[in-house]
């Protein structure tokens, strides 16, 4: 098989699942797909020779590159009515909510940036948990690279754990290729999430909704280890 025919497969491939998300209702992860899809027509169109098949390429194109605009439109119209806002209530004592259980429907190929706000993320528990949250971005199948955070400082205690705490966590993530910015606000309340696909999602209690876990080594904040999934939580909405 030729280079060319390749490249015209895996768009054929990669076109055919665009069409079956966006049938399924799936749409943004359907203009993901259309969007790759028309790249790589248009390389398979820049490489032909033959008028007829360059002609038939671009009426395809076309046609997609239609159908991606109106996708596109649908999910900012969306956006704007605030459909892409979610509000979670938490029983007390209730199991299964791991970072990964609660947020990975809202972690799709679109989320390249996420902020955060929690005033606090400054005890070691907090520290931790902001670290697992932040691991279950990187793991896909988002393409995360940059995290926002914004907290408060605790001034009076801890000022020196929660800075090198932190850094730590900074650290780590640089070796996945992911910036982390962290600022500081005295008069930070509210607790929200948003990602940059448009979702925005409030917990009661931000990302401490755990009980207080018992970790074997509480000074380790380097991406790896631990599953909140069997961890009772706190009530919050």
């Amino acid at each position: 098989m030729s280079a060319l025919a390749g490249v015209e497969n895996s768009a054929g491939a990669v076109l055919r699942r665009a069409v079956e998300l966006d049938g399924g209702g799936r749409y943004q992860e359907s203009l993901v797909c259309y969007q790759e899809g028309i790249e790589l027509l248009l390389q398979v169109l820049k490489a032909t020779k033959d008028e007829a098949k360059k002609n038939h390429y671009r009426q395809k194109l076309r046609s997609y590159m239609d159908r991606a605009e109106q996708i596109k439109h649908h999910v900012l119209k969306e956006k704007e009515e605030g459909k892409y806002h979610k509000q979670i209530k938490i029983v007390e004592n209730a199991t299964g909510y791991s970072y990964e259980n609660l947020f990975k429907p809202y972690v799709d190929e679109m989320l390249t940036e996420v902020w955060v706000e929690d005033p606090y993320i400054r005890h070691t528990h907090q520290l931790y948990n902001f670290l697992r949250f932040c691991e279950m971005l990187i793991k896909g199948p988002s393409k995360v690279k940059k995290i926002n955070l914004l907290t408060s400082r605790d001034e009076e205690n801890i000022k020196d754990q929660q800075m090198s705490g932190l850094q730590e966590i900074k650290n780590s993530l640089q070796d996945f290729g992911v910036t982390l910015e962290v600022t500081f606000s005295p008069s930070i309340h509210d607790r929200e999430i948003r990602f940059d696909n448009g979702w925005m999602i409030k917990i009661g209690r931000g990302l401490d909704y755990f009980k207080k876990p018992q970790m074997k080594n509480p000074k380790q904040k380097s991406i790896s280890a631990a599953d909140f999934s069997l961890f009772g939580v706190s009530e919050c909405i």
